[in-house]
């Protein structure tokens, strides 16, 4: 018996698997393009003076 033998569904299976992989990898991508802007956002804020929460400020 053939491993790769996907049977009369082979395209089902092929593209599903396509589909998947595309959907993970758009996720992943929206999550790492999106913490580079959440990042860029609390550097600007920082630079404005606001602070992160619980976050100690120097009084020197």
């Amino acid at each position: 018996m053939d491993p790769f033998d996907l049977g009369p569904h082979a395209g089902f299976i092929i593209a599903s698997y396509t589909v998947t992989f595309g959907v993970v990898a758009a996720l992943i991508a929206w999550v790492l393009i999106d913490r580079a802007q959440q990042r860029a956002a609390l550097n600007d804020l920082e630079r404005q003076g606001i602070s992160r929460a619980g976050q100690r400020q120097d009084k020197s």
